[in-house]
């Protein structure tokens, strides 16, 4: 059975278990378990990381481990029992080990490895740590690597910092909040501001000497030298190269690396410099012979320098090659380092050889130890050390020296009979006094041996040599006395003999008779004269000769002879035990001259401090020897030299002798009889220093009072033990005394001057120092009442000197630091006075930084659940004292600007969070009887009120993250769980005290807003942390924000009738803490929406003002991040919340405002909805389509449901900025111009707001208009830009601004310019649906049309929308979803290619227009889209397919026209028509000749490069032609049953019949234009097409045209040589009596965009095989939007890059007339046999085109002088290919369009019933074109008419008498009245031709003559159109009615009516008025 563990409970996994039996813990290795219950080889628990989790796992996968329990049964808490260190490690390394995955996932790759480097640095120092075999000393280094790794890995991974002690991390419980302050502030400073080394070291490394011809031995000596006091400032460092220039001794590392230490920080500067001598040994010249001489000197190379200010960018400087220069004179070589440095060329030049030297040298910063620990290799391989000069910057004791530094300066030698100077060496010895030379204590430097004799260098025939070389000579000090240095002088000669003759020599005795050494500086020595053979080893025949010139001995008169020539040397010794100051020597030898005794006493002072260091022990016993020997005497004297002494080792060079004196006192001091002289000689001073003018002497006796005491009570001590304690009461008497004039002298005010009070600060300042020496003596009490009423005597009187203040802080401050305040009894005493000075400094806000640090002290000494006594006494104290100062500080601290410098900042930092860390500390160990004593103390409710005001405002100032860093949570958590505790006990003091009628809001509001800023802090938000910590911070604190939450909810529910006084001000705050993710926190929350909208609708009977908050409140708080789904459905959602309250929706529902309130819930959760979509768009790193749809969206919903014009204006600009992101430029602009019509042309002011400033409306919108024409430029809509620039224009000159107006008009003519010059590329568009329920709200479930990038195929786009969406799957048809897609649980992207259909045709069908032009009709402002789906209705004929192909032709309505705002919109409405197999051959037989038509006029006008696509064209339809194309047409529908059985097709019949004959037509014409054209390598082709031609001209039944048809009706746009352009034929019937009824262009909407460029023998076949060639009709139009055009995988797109395209709407041709059947000739003779009548058209009479010419004139831009009026009037073919109108403009001026006026209308047939229409549809209305046949046109029911328009186009102001009205809009089913009317009365009309010559235009009576200036440019769409709403026109491009615009050049027109509206709104017809638009107020 299952028995509770009793010590198995925790272990750790060391292998994978899957869990696969029944009830199994699944276990990863690595997991560490709490271990529950056991069974048979098995356990029962829970893997740490889940404990939710619980199963059984096998025993043998756990490690157990050690572990203590707490609470132990159901709640039991497992802590293993190990070093904290290894669980820090632990627990760490597991949090890096997921971070450390995501960093590889991100791509940081750096921080990667380095991390990686780290974990296993810490997993080996932790086997080190648990194997347990290390000292303790090396444990404490690893534990010192292991926490800097930690920390290191904590910082880069932006982890907390983890407070710690002695490398163990701490309990933030344990210890008091100061405590906690001060070591995450220890480790913060560390962390941010590493210390910097007082000590460096330059370690060097001796590579190699390059040189070409080197081949003798060298010696090089490197050393420092200051160049600003031109001196050496360390020792040599020596080395020796091989013939090879490599180290002798490359085996032995300390020969050729060395360390030059003890660096102060002083000399790493510019002007200090490596020095490197190089002497060669060898010959003295160095071209000699080798056999010239055998003797070896040594001889100057080169020398090298380099400043030591290059070494400090912390780099290694290895194998940096240095450049050696050699002196042009050796007479300078001992100057030479300091020629180079000052760089005086012309003494110094490069080494012949041009050598270089290879060293290493590296900058290591650091004290000794350290340097030792960090680069062992170094040590460890061997490395000399050189030392500085000298001492280095701080002696230490202990410290053994005995260095003599000798350096050889310079001689001044005779010629000694010879002609020529000599060589001169110099060989020096030490002899000792015996006569001995002592062996090796000559040293060259380091990495050198010492050797027993030196030798210099020679300087080739210098009889004034100068070497400058220093030696050091490290001489035992027993050896020292009596010995002496011998100099001797040979002269070297260069004969073949090379022997060294010895002329002369020096001496120098090391110590002096007197004992003093050799005093340092330059001495000249004599040199006496000797001979060759002379034997010196007999010192006793010159030690009694003169040494040095001035000191002769006797009057030996042999000195006299050698005054000539002298020799110099500089000594400098440097010894811890010899010294060269005589009057130190009298001093220690005082008992010999008793009689000097005062005079030593006084020379004291004058001696150098570091020789009283080196002999302080001697010195002392000197002195208390002496004081022994005559207090009365020498009393005073001595007490005056010991101050000297304690006070010299104050600085800090000597500061470490202080332990030497403190050894002397402890051990070796006897003077059991000093402390009354000290005393007496003490007090005496004291005295004095009331009346003393000069206190000098008495401030530094004062200063030395901490050591005057130590030998004091050491003496004291003494004599007690040798009494057994007599004279005890004296001895207390005497410090009684003495501290009582201490208090006269502390309690007197300085008057006048300062120096009264300068003493008083130095007493102060050490003062605190003398308690310690107190308590050996007396008992802790009495010191603390000796301690108390020496600083309670202080001066209180605040205007004392400020100074004197600070000290007084700073000796309470060490007072609180003293070993004395630790004890609870003295702290008792002391604290009183303590709080005393502080309450008076920090009340006058001095010295606050010593008043946090002394503060911080005393709560450091309280610790955290203290309940003696004598702590709560204390508390209490402190309370009273210092509880409302301690806030009042704060207040003022933080209120206060931050200081600009660093270091200031961080000092203002420290203060702020000291203070803050004692105000924390005191509110913890407050207790429930502190607080009520505090609340009790309190008078009146006033002073109550501000107390609360005041500590509510602090505790929000600490809650602001900027108050500790960031990475400081562990402080943060502290803070909040004192201030939530604090906060619960003021909370009932509210509520006893505010409520009811004495209620105040100001301090229940500071109340609400602290606990709502309390929640929201981050350091709170449990779900961002890692589980680790989650768990921890909930084991520890629980959920904070819960807690709070509670307290909110209870004291809300307290308020009553108050709750009025929060609304709506408290809606925001609350809403942003509902939004955090905790579910208890939000079902507390949420009931008081609820009850704040009952009251709302008690006190004003709604709660608009709850509304407005709640939805401003939610888009600022949603954007920044908070809120998430779950939000959304809980204030949507019937889920019950807490106790009795149900659900928010369930409550309003219960409410009478149940319908407003539901209302509201709805709106906010629709808002919701899309705000978090906006913000998970919005996360995404590139801009796309989503993001842009996101915006748009959000934006609509501000303006249609909200009616938030700020907002709506915000996401404006935001969409704007996404847009320029994405380089939409086109949507930027009509993005831009929303806000654009919310603007007029006023003066009205602006407040600031965004980026724009201060400004006139007028200025803003200025500032727009411009910003849009520039955008619109960019985007290469010139069109649009052209009608701003005007508008902008009006305005300029409106105000005479001719300046701007000038440029304006520039402007707009750069955009004409660039219209007719500029390539545009046509876009794709393309089908999305995007179907399931995994896509955002805007998107699910909605298609939408998309207007592709530039060069984007379906295929691109495609895989981009894959790309956006990467979980969506691609659906591979184009049916429409059922509803199980719309309802899945997953992405559905439906993406098929669709065609654009311009809602005008008009300028598309205009003839002369250039392709430039037409190109951006095409394909902007479009509403509709259109793709086409063939199918097979009824039996399939397989010799016919045609017969049963139908198709079906979707068209799509968006919302808005494209372009717009965004690059898609989404399709509010789809029709779907079937088009029956005649319809659809009718359809393709139109395309094909709009597309022949096309290509022949490019071929005419030589628009194209290469005829191969005319060429593929023609042979694609004659050869489809012969081989059954056309003839299946023929076979299926001419055939005497189709006509019978379906009788009402007869018109369609006819017209495929009449499509045919045209085809054939163009063809002829097409065959003629390609025989002029085509190259020669292509006749044989040419030849076999118009041989194919006869043939199927044959097959058509076609004999003579003339037969038939008219003579050529076929015109091409461009004309040839030979027609003029725009001639067209008549549309008339046979008969000649009525106008044939045609399609409209809605029945047959064909869009076939062919390209010059783009046709390809694939798109040609494709015609042909729909023509019949194909065997399987299916398969040609698979998956196609329109027999021509783009599908799924589109590769018949028409290249967008072309701009030449046919126009994009079905064609048709009337039935030619009879006069033109009959009226040819020859019409079947090939095209270059038939005269030119025969193809084209006679001219008609001048009188048959007078009639029209008026109407002609008014209607359209005469572009070309030989188009007469009649032609573009009655011809009903917009362009001389189309035989159809097309779709009419649509004059209209509704509320959402920018129009121009249009180009009159002309002609149009009635359209096909025969079409199963899905929905209805428009068609155009009939229109005459003649006056007098037809009556005056009346204004449609179904049109609107804008008075604006009417008025301000000069065209259409008196078109009712002249025959010119808008186009009607009636459904296909109804036709408008009028349109009956031109059926049945239309008269034959003579058929227009065209005329050579211009005709001028008749001007008739009565009538207005028509300007051409009124032409403006074409309109376009700014805002959607829907079918909900109209929508305003933008004002600014409304265009104003005036009556005389401005001359301007004719443009084409593109009406755009409003969008498709459902039937009720199309047969409105009443003139829908346009809104005015809203103003924006202030913005």
């Amino acid at each position: 059975m299952w028995i509770p563990t009793e010590h198995e409970k925790y272990g750790v996994v060391i292998a994978s278990f899957r869990g696969t039996v029944p009830y199994g813990l699944s276990l990863e290795i690595g997991d560490t378990v709490q271990i529950l219950e056991k069974c048979d080889g098995w356990y029962r628990g829970f893997a740490l990381k889940n404990p939710n989790i619980k199963g059984i796992f096998p025993s043998s996968y756990v490690h157990l481990k050690n572990a203590c329990v707490k609470n132990k049964g159901q709640f039991e808490m497992v802590i293993p029992t190990e070093d904290s260190v290894i669980t820090e490690m632990t627990s760490t390394l597991r949090d890096w080990g997921t971070m450390w995955k995501q960093l590889y996932v991100r791509n940081e790759g750096d921080l990667f490895h380095r991390l990686w480097h780290i974990m296993n640095e810490i997993l080996d120092l932790r086997r080190q740590v648990l194997v347990g075999h290390l000292t303790h000393d090396r444990m404490k280094d690893v534990k010192r690597h292991i926490t800097a790794r930690l920390d290191w890995g904590n910082e880069q991974l932006g982890l907390d910092l983890v407070p710690r002690k002695e490398y163990a991390m701490v309990d933030p419980e344990d210890i008091s909040i100061t405590e906690l302050y001060r070591l995450m502030e220890h480790r913060h400073r560390k962390k941010d501001t590493p210390v910097q080394a007082s000590s460096h070291h330059l370690f060097v490394q001796m590579k190699s000497l390059m040189c070409s011809n080197l081949g003798e031995e060298l010696e090089v000596i490197f050393s420092l030298f200051d160049s600003k006091e031109n001196r050496p400032i360390s020792e040599r460092f020596f080395l020796r190269l091989n013939r090879n220039g490599l180290p002798k001794a490359p085996d032995k590392p300390e020969r050729h690396c060395s360390l030059f230490v003890d660096l102060g920080s002083s000399e790493l500067r510019k002007d200090v410099y490596i020095t490197v001598h190089i002497i060669r040994i060898g010959r003295m010249g160095a071209g000699e012979k080798k056999n010239a001489c055998s003797v070896q000197y040594r001889r100057p190379f080169g020398c090298a320098v380099l400043s030591i200010a290059d070494l400090l960018t912390g780099e290694t400087k290895d194998d940096l090659i240095l450049k050696v220069y050699m002196c042009n004179t050796e007479s300078e070589w001992y100057q030479i380092h300091e020629n180079i440095i000052k760089k005086l060329n012309a003494r110094y030049n490069l080494t012949g050889s041009n050598a270089g030297l290879a060293v290493s040298l590296q900058l290591l910063h650091g004290d000794i130890e350290q340097i030792r620990r960090e680069y062992s290799s170094v040590f460890s391989h061997g490395v000399s050390i050189t030392r500085k000069l000298g001492f280095s910057n701080i002696i230490m004791p202990g410290e053994m020296r005995n260095d003599l530094y000798i350096t050889i300066e310079r001689g001044e030698f005779e010629k000694g009979g010879k002609s020529v100077a000599r060589n001169v060496e110099v060989t020096m010895f030490i002899v000792d006094s015996s006569g001995q030379t002592l062996k090796d204590f000559i040293s060259f430097g380091s990495g050198e041996p010492p050797a027993s004799e030196y030798h210099s260098f020679v300087l080739y025939h210098n009889n004034s040599p100068r070497w400058s070389e220093l030696l050091k000579l490290p001489i035992p000090v027993d050896k020292f006395r009596g010995a002496h240095i011998r100099f001797e002088f040979r002269h070297c000669s260069t004969k073949e003999k090379g022997e060294k003759k010895l002329f002369g020599f020096s001496f120098v005795p090391l110590m002096q008779e007197d004992g003093r050494t050799l005093p340092d500086g330059t001495h000249e020595l004599i040199v006496h004269k000797c001979e060759e053979n002379t034997n010196l080893q007999d010192t006793t025949r010159y030690l009694k000769l003169p040494f040095s010139k001035g000191i002769f001995l006797g009057n030996n008169n042999q000195a006299m002879k050698a005054t000539k020539e002298s020799f110099c040397i500089t000594s400098f010794l440097c010894s811890t035990k010899l010294t060269q100051n005589g009057d130190m020597l009298d001093l220690l030898k005082w008992r010999t001259h008793p009689d000097k005794i005062t005079g030593c006493l006084s020379k004291l002072k004058e001696i150098d401090g570091s020789e009283i260091v080196k002999f302080l022990q001697d010195t002392l016993d000197t002195l208390f020897g002496i004081l022994d020997e005559n207090s009365q005497k020498y009393g005073s004297k001595v007490f005056d030299s010991l101050v000297h002494i304690i006070n010299l080792l104050q600085d800090s060079k000597f500061h470490h002798f202080k332990p030497v004196m403190d050894t002397y006192i402890e051990s070796h001091f006897a003077g059991a009889l000093a402390y009354r002289d000290l005393i007496k000689v003490l007090k005496w001073y004291v005295d004095r220093i009331t009346e003393a003018e000069r206190q000098e002497h008495i401030q530094e006796v004062l200063k030395a009072q901490e050591y005057i005491f130590k030998y004091i009570v050491q003496s004291r001590r003494l004599f007690s033990l040798a009494t057994g304690g007599q004279n005890e009461e004296e001895f207390r008497c005497c410090i009684q005394e003495l501290l009582m004039s201490v208090r006269f002298f502390l309690s007197q005010e300085s008057k006048g001057s300062g120096a009264l009070s300068q003493s008083q600060a130095v007493f102060l300042s050490s003062f605190p120092a003398v308690y310690s020496e107190l308590l050996k003596l007396f008992d802790v009490r009495e010191v603390a009442n000796l301690v108390q009423d020496t600083l309670g005597s202080l001066p209180t009187i605040l205007h004392v000197d400020d100074s004197l203040q600070a000290i007084k802080l700073q000796c309470i401050g060490k007072t609180v630091e003293s070993q004395l305040y630790t004890n609870p009894d003295s702290r008792y005493i002391l604290l009183p006075v303590v709080l005393h000075h502080l309450h008076i400094h920090l009340q006058e806000q001095k010295d606050l930084i010593m008043c946090a640090r002394i503060l911080s002290n005393v709560f450091c000494l309280i610790k955290k659940n203290s309940s003696e006594k004598s702590v709560l006494e204390e508390i209490d104290v402190i309370v009273a004292s210092l509880l409302d100062i301690l806030l009042r500080t704060i207040l003022e601290i933080t209120s206060r600007p931050q200081p600009s410098s660093s270091a200031m900042r961080f000092q203002f930092q420290d203060v702020t969070g000291e203070f803050v860390a004692c105000l924390l500390s005191l509110l913890r160990q407050m207790t429930d009887r502190h607080y009520q004593q505090l609340l009790d103390s309190f008078n009146t409710k006033e002073e109550l009120r501000d107390f609360l005001l005041q500590i509510f405002t602090v505790f929000r100032i600490l809650i602001r993250p900027e108050m500790f860093p960031k990475d400081w949570t562990v402080m943060r958590l502290v803070a909040n769980n004192v201030i939530i505790t604090t906060v619960l006990y003021l909370s009932d003091a509210l509520r006893k005290n505010f409520l009811n009628e004495n209620f105040d809001y100001k301090i229940w509001d500071s109340y609400f807003y602290l606990a709502v800023i309390f929640i929201n802090q981050l350091c709170l938000q449990l779900e961002m942390f890692t589980p680790s910590k989650k768990k921890k911070v909930l084991e520890k604190y629980g959920d904070m924000r819960v807690t709070m939450g509670c307290e909110i909810f209870s004291m809300w529910q307290n308020l009553g009738e108050h709750k009025l006084h929060f609304i709506p001000a408290l809606i925001g705050p609350f809403l942003e803490v509902t939004l955090i993710p905790q579910p208890d926190l939000r079902n507390v929350m949420i009931p008081i929406f609820h009850d704040m909208m009952d009251w709302e609708q008690r006190r004003s009977g709604n709660f608009k003002q709850v509304e407005a908050k709640l939805i401003d409140k939610l888009d600022s708080l949603m954007s920044e991040g908070k809120g998430d789904e779950t939000y959304r459905e809980l204030f949507n959602s019937i889920i019950p919340l807490f106790g009795p309250y149900p659900s928010l929706l369930k409550k309003i529902e219960r409410e009478t405002w149940r319908e407003s309130g539901v209302s509201l819930i709805a709106t906010v959760t629709r808002l919701m909805e899309r705000l978090l979509d906006y913000r998970d768009c919005m996360k995404m790193g590139e801009v796309d389509g989503k993001k842009i749809g996101c915006t748009v969206s959000l934006l609509n919903f501000y303006k249609t449901e909200l009616n938030k014009e700020e907002m709506y204006i915000r996401y404006i600009h935001k969409l704007y900025d996404l847009h320029l992101k994405a380089q939409n430029f086109t949507e930027a602009a009509y993005t831009l111009l929303l806000y654009d019509e919310l603007l007029e042309w006023s003066d009205r002011p602006l407040r600031e707001f965004l980026t724009y400033p201060m400004q006139t409306e007028w200025q803003r919108k200025e500032h727009l208009h411009l910003t849009i024409i520039q955008n619109f430029d960019r985007g290469k809509c010139w069109e649009n830009g052209i009608i701003l620039c005007r508008k902008i224009a009006e305005q300029y000159e409106s105000y005479y601004d001719y300046r701007n107006l000038s440029k304006m008009r520039m402007m707009e003519a750069s955009l004409y310019d660039k219209i007719m010059d500029q390539q545009r590329l046509e876009p794709e568009f393309f089908r999305v649906g995007f179907y399931g329920k995994k896509f955002p709200f805007f998107l699910r479930n909605k298609e939408f049309v998309c207007r592709g990038h530039d060069y984007e195929r379906l295929e691109a786009f495609q895989q981009r929308m894959l790309n956006e969406f990467p979980h969506a799957i691609a659906m591979q048809h184009a049916n429409q979803p059922d509803e199980t897609i719309f309802q899945a649980e997953a992405q559905y992207l439906q993406i098929y290619a669709v065609t654009p259909i311009p809602e005008s045709q008009e300028v598309l069908q205009r003839e002369g227009v250039p392709d430039n032009i037409k190109s951006f009709y095409k394909v902007n402002h479009i509403w509709k889209f259109r793709y086409d789906r063939p199918f097979h209705k009824g039996t399939k004929d397989k010799e016919n397919e045609f017969k049963s192909l139908w198709v079906e032709r979707t068209s799509l309505y968006l919302v808005q026209s494209l372009p717009g705002i965004s690059r898609w919109f989404e399709v509010e409405k789809r029709e779907v028509v079937e088009m029956s197999p005649l319809e659809n051959a009718i359809e393709v037989l139109e395309n094909k000749n709009q597309q022949l038509k096309t290509l022949i006029s490019q071929c005419q006008t030589r628009q194209m490069q290469n005829i191969n696509p005319l060429t593929m064209c023609l042979n694609g339809v004659i050869d489809a032609a012969v081989n059954g194309g056309v003839s299946r047409y023929q076979e299926a529908f001419f055939v005497k049953e189709y006509i019978l059985s379906h009788p009402e097709d007869g018109e369609k019949i006819a017209r495929l019949r009449e499509l045919m004959l045209e085809q054939a037509q163009i063809l002829e014409f097409g065959l003629a234009v390609h025989e002029k054209f085509v190259p020669q390598d292509m006749r044989p082709l040419h030849k076999k097409l118009v041989d194919q031609f006869f043939v199927m001209k044959s097959s058509l039944g076609i004999q003579e045209f003339s037969a038939c048809m008219q003579a050529s009706p076929v015109h091409f746009p461009n004309g040839s040589p030979r027609v003029c352009r725009n001639s067209a034929p008549a549309s008339v019937s046979p008969d000649g009596t009525r106008v044939i009824p045609r399609r409209s262009p809605l029945s047959y909407p064909a869009v076939n965009r062919y390209s010059s460029s783009s046709l390809s023998s694939q798109a040609s076949a494709e015609v042909s095989n729909i023509t019949g060639q194909s065997e399987s009709s299916d398969e040609v139009f698979n998956m196609q939007p329109s027999p021509s055009t783009s599908s799924l995988s589109s590769t018949h797109s028409a290249s967008p890059n072309v701009t030449s395209s046919a126009p994009s709407s079905a064609r048709a041709s009337p039935l030619l007339s009879d006069k033109h059947k009959h009226s040819r000739e020859n019409s079947c003779l090939s095209p270059r046999d038939r005269p030119c009548s025969a193809i084209y058209p006679t001219p008609v009479e001048p009188s048959q085109r007078m009639l029209f010419n008026h109407i002609g004139d008014g209607a359209l831009p005469r572009s070309d002088p030989n188009l007469s009026a009649p032609e573009k009037a009655v011809n009903p073919t917009p362009s001389s290919w189309s035989l159809d109108s097309g779709k009419e403009a649509k004059n209209m001026s509704d509320s959402g369009k920018l129009i121009s006026p249009p180009v009159p209308p002309r002609p149009t047939q009635t359209a096909s019933p025969a079409r199963h229409t899905t929905s209805v549809s428009p068609s155009p209305a009939g229109r005459s074109p003649l006056k007098g046949s037809v009556q005056s046109f009346t204004p449609s029911p179904v049109e609107y008419h804008s008075p604006g328009l009417i008025s301000n186009s000069p065209v259409l102001s008196g078109s009712y008498s002249s025959g010119i009205s808008s186009l009607s809009r009636c459904s296909t089913s109804e036709t408008s009245g009028f349109e009956n009317q031109v059926n049945e009365q239309s008269v034959p009309l003579p058929v227009p031709v065209p005329v050579p010559m211009p005709v001028p235009v008749p001007s008739y009576g009565g009538e207005e003559p028509v300007r051409k200036e009124s032409k403006t440019p074409p309109p376009y769409s700014v805002y959607e159109r829907t079918l909900r709403r109209p929508v305003p026109l933008p004002h600014s491009l409304s265009i104003p009615v005036t009556p005389e615009p401005p001359a301007l050049p004719p443009k084409p027109l593109a009406a755009r009516s409003s969008h498709l509206e459902n039937g009720a709104r199309r047969t409105d017809p009443g003139p829908r008025p346009r809104p005015l638009p809203r103003k924006v107020s202030q913005l």
